[in-house]
């Protein structure tokens, strides 16, 4: 059971899937795409929307390659130990909300690019620990935003959800 949870890292990395997905998000047209989907879409939210959630219904042929319950059982997990892991960052410069766990912070990141007007690109990499890193049996997440010179509104989110070591 272990070495299946620790796998699940593996299959995001690809450059395929980078790729795929980052079709959904980037540039500002596939975003707005997205966006438009969501709004449609009766199985969610965008206002309150979690990292996770959005996947199944933008890239559910990405996602599935393991079939949905490999996607949902490494996004639980992800979710599970970002829960647990305190956060000290701002949402944004142009939010000073600071969220309680890393999770939440994922989460109002999430919503901040999807709900935006217009919306924020994202740009989604998936990255591994090494057996020498801090916790290395805990996912982390890397959120790091760009802005235009001069703004504190940011333009495009670089998301990095960084897995455990296998």
């Amino acid at each position: 059971m272990l070495q299946m949870m620790m796998m699940g890292g593996r299959v995001f990395e690809t450059s395929e899937f980078k790729t795929a997905m980052d079709s959904h998000y980037y540039p500002l047209e596939s975003m707005q795409q997205s966006v438009t989907i969501l709004k449609n879409s009766q199985n969610i939210d965008i206002r309150t929307m979690q990292f996770g959630e959005y996947q199944p219904i933008l890239a559910a042929k990405e996602i599935n390659q393991k079939g949905a319950k490999f996607w949902l059982e490494n996004v639980g997990r992800a979710r599970v130990q970002l829960c647990a892991q305190p956060n000290t960052r701002a949402v944004s410069e142009d939010d000073p909300t600071v969220p309680l766990t890393k999770c939440s912070l994922l989460d109002a990141c999430v919503r901040k690019c999807f709900n935006s007007e217009p919306p924020i690109c994202m740009n989604v990499n998936v990255t591994q620990k090494a057996p020498g890193d801090p916790d290395p049996t805990l996912h982390d997440i890397l959120l790091e935003w760009d802005y235009d010179a001069g703004s504190k509104v940011p333009t495009l989110l670089h998301l990095t959800m960084v897995c455990p070591v296998t």
